[in-house]
């Protein structure tokens, strides 16, 4: 069976032969995970593997029934999808923050900048992969460190969250996924917007996410051009999405997930 590997994560590469490779913190170790003509690849580069990444599968059967069919037609030709859960809760937490007031090419310049140059390298299958900095890197960091990689903006939203994941992470960590968002709000200049990416990274569970995020907007506009879409800056965006799955949250799930998918994916 043909796998669709969903790579909406900055810390996915794209190899000259094709392949795509990045690195993954689990409590045990580090793992290099891979997609290439055979499928998703999964090894232990250091550490133990006591803790394996956790890969969310989805499939576009369980689309909401209610949503348009042009959408829903691209997105079960899309298939079966694999997406690993972050199971880094930081590197999560970094990452949307790292996508604040910023667009998504530039976002994902930013973040393999950041893990470059202050993070943790590893040698991937196909070349170098970079770890995000842990907290306690973060919060040694001087405040000219991160205007020299552009990261001045993220700078006290970067060490607000460090130094609150320090306190409170073990805690977060076994909170679902709507749990984890509110407490993730209480961050100093984490919003509702960041706090739903970062436990969405998390948890795998898109069913908690931003669902009016301009990507979803902008991937469903190209899916289903002549469906009558809210404009970009109305609010029916939100509750008309949500409500197509009305209170199947596996279908909002399949329904956000495959979307983005559809935008960023590796066949």
């Amino acid at each position: 069976m043909t796998s669709v590997l969903t790579t909406d994560h900055p810390a996915w590469h794209t190899f000259d032969n094709g392949a795509r490779a990045r690195a993954v913190r689990t409590a045990s170790g580090i793992w290099a995970l891979s997609h290439d003509e055979g499928g998703l690849h999964v090894a232990c580069v250091h550490g133990t593997e006591d803790v394996k990444p956790t890969v969310v599968t989805t499939d576009p059967a369980r689309l909401p029934a209610a949503a348009p069919a042009a959408l829903r037609t691209a997105l079960q030709a899309l298939g079966v999808s694999q997406r690993p859960a972050n199971p880094w809760l930081w590197d999560a937490i970094t990452t949307a923050i790292l996508r604040q007031v910023v667009r998504a090419d530039q976002a994902r310049k930013l973040y393999r900048t950041w893990c470059r140059t202050f993070g943790t390298t590893v040698d991937g299958p196909f070349g170098t992969l970079a770890l995000a900095p842990t907290h306690e890197e973060v919060l040694a960091l001087a405040d000219d460190e991160f205007a020299g990689v552009g990261a001045k903006f993220h700078r006290s939203a970067l060490q607000a969250a460090a130094t609150h994941y320090g306190q409170h992470h073990g805690e977060w960590e076994g909170m679902d996924g709507a749990g984890l968002v509110t407490a993730l709000t209480r961050i100093p200049r984490i919003g509702p917007w960041t706090a739903a990416a970062a436990a969405t990274d998390f948890t795998g569970d898109f069913s908690i996410y931003p669902h009016d995020d301009l990507a979803v907007r902008t991937w469903a506009a190209q899916i289903a051009p002549d469906h009558p879409w809210p404009g970009k800056k109305d609010k029916a965006f939100g509750p008309m999405w949500t409500g197509w799955a009305g209170t199947d949250r596996t279908a909002l799930h399949t329904l956000t997930l495959s979307t983005l998918t559809w935008g960023s994916h590796a066949r």
